[in-house]
């Protein structure tokens, strides 16, 4: 993964923190391999806390995370609503969430990435309108 930057979505901090996650020993596995820091959006971040809670869990180890540096957020929706709104609308029939629109954008930005993800919509999902996006997933 050298020279590829992770760009983390909701799906595996979950899993990682939620034993009970179907995905929780790949999500494991996958973040004792990762060396460098991951990058994300706040979207990805509020919906991770959100689903912990949902669960009944403490969102601590996500802020926890962020202030380590092991996860960074790199990304302001604020300057890209527009190609945000776009994504959205593309693609409303999955649907999908801001938090996935943010982490297209992001790959946009960053020909060399990869999204970290345990969500199906991203074999669906392109960047830039018809570039497949380079996902570690457990599928």
């Amino acid at each position: 993964m050298a020279g590829v930057r992770l760009i983390c979505d909701t799906g595996p901090l979950v899993a990682f923190f939620n034993r009970a996650d179907q995905h929780h020993r790949w999500a494991c596995e996958q973040f004792n391999r990762i060396t460098e820091p991951l990058i994300t959006c706040e979207a990805v971040i509020s919906e991770a806390v959100f689903l912990l809670q949902d669960d009944r869990l403490p969102s601590d180890p996500i802020l926890e995370v962020l202030e380590r540096g092991k996860v960074l957020v790199q990304f302001s929706a604020e300057e890209h609503w527009p190609d945000l709104r776009h994504l959205m609308r593309k693609y409303a029939n999955l649907p999908m969430s801001l938090a996935d629109a943010c982490l297209v954008r992001m790959a946009e930005l960053a020909p060399h990435s990869q999204i970290f993800t345990a969500d199906r919509h991203f074999r669906i999902y392109r960047r830039h309108g018809r570039q497949i996006i380079p996902l570690l997933a457990p599928f």
